[in-house]
């Protein structure tokens, strides 16, 4: 009986040692706000539309990660993540934003699958809004991806068939690197990536730099899309302002864009506010610019109320749109005024 009672124990803390190494969590944002955008022309004729949009201050999302200690210093883990609309429930929900497994250790840590790109984590970092809202950057797409044999946005958020290394931080340096097989039968490297991000971070300083290129995406068009960006953020206590310079060339196209951006604790909330060029370096007055001010009322360390304005303004042969999910094609040469008043709550 007693041995019989001293297995069951071994057994017991066997199986209890084994659920304390592996963890699986179910997070999300739920992010909705009520927009009103409206675009005007050159002789005062304008249009509008209003309603609800999603994520005006993060994508809303829902997800699932997990971690098994592997033992010996290695762990394993997995990451699934979709967006999803608060709107409408939306429909054909599938892990578009993140689908990896990984493997970690004293190396650093190898993912596989579906993940953002090296730059686009530089636009999201050191831009005040990120990428999401009226005041976002839009900037995983400075070339139209309308253009002829462009693939799908010379800069894409996130990356397809991927392979990524990012290695240990040491002293403050921090990188990664991505590759993304095009997986076209005939040449494989049609349609593929690369990635490269370096940066340092050390108390209130964050600076970082990243390259990448896209291959043509179709047989007969060899065309490689390349894009650059470098930024900088520096926090104050009282205010962090960030610097951001990127560029995205192919095709015989290429657009430069020029942001200074600012967060300040303000009250219970945060104070954004941010001015962003685009400069088009092929085509005559092509340029575009944006400014963007907005603040967050923090209701607890979950939820938040938001409120932002933005106004884009166009050359007479560009037409750039706000960052806005309700946003939709301005027109040639007419600019962009839009509000929104959101909450936001983690889980």
């Amino acid at each position: 009986m007693k041995r019989t009672l001293l297995a069951l124990v071994a057994a017991a803390g066997a199986a209890a040692a084994s659920a304390q190494s592996s963890s699986v969590t179910l997070f999300g944002v739920a992010d909705v706000s009520v927009a009103y955008i409206s675009t005007k022309d050159k002789v005062g004729d304008s249009k509008s539309v209003y309603g609800l949009a999603n994520g005006g201050n993060s994508s809303s999302r829902l997800g699932f990660r997990g971690e098994e200690d592997l033992g010996g210093g290695l762990k394993a883990g997995f990451w699934l993540e979709g967006g999803i609309n608060v709107d409408d429930g939306g429909t054909g929900f599938k892990f578009d934003r993140r689908s990896t497994v990984s493997v970690m250790g004293n190396f650093g840590e190898v993912r596989l699958g579906r993940d953002k790109t090296p730059g686009y984590q530089n636009l999201e970092t050191f831009h005040a809004f990120g990428d999401t809202g009226m005041g976002g950057i839009n900037g995983h797409n400075l070339i139209s991806s309308s253009a002829a044999g462009t693939p799908e946005g010379t800069n894409p958020q996130p990356v397809s068939h991927g392979v990524s290394h990012l290695p240990p931080q040491l002293g403050g340096v921090y990188g990664q690197v991505t590759y993304g097989f095009g997986e076209q039968a005939g040449n494989n490297s049609l349609s593929s990536t690369v990635g490269l991000r370096v940066g340092y971070a050390s108390g209130p300083l964050n600076v970082a730099g990243a390259y990448g290129m896209v291959k043509g995406g179709e047989v007969g068009n060899t065309v490689n899309y390349k894009h650059f960006n470098l930024g900088a953020s520096y926090n104050f206590g009282v205010a962090t302002p960030m610097v951001l310079i990127a560029s995205e060339r192919g095709n015989d196209k290429r657009v430069d864009l020029y942001s200074i951006g600012v967060k300040a604790p303000l009250g219970p909330g945060e104070l954004r506010a941010a001015y962003t060029m685009y400069k088009d370096k092929k085509v005559s007055d092509a340029d575009a610019s944006r400014i963007a001010i907005g603040y967050g009322y923090r209701l607890s360390k979950r939820t938040e109320l938001y409120a932002a304005f933005a106004h884009m303004t166009n050359d007479d042969n560009a037409k750039r749109k706000l960052g806005s999910s309700l946003s939709h094609d301005p027109g040639v040469g007419k600019n962009v005024t839009g509000y929104e008043f959101g909450v936001r709550h983690n889980f």
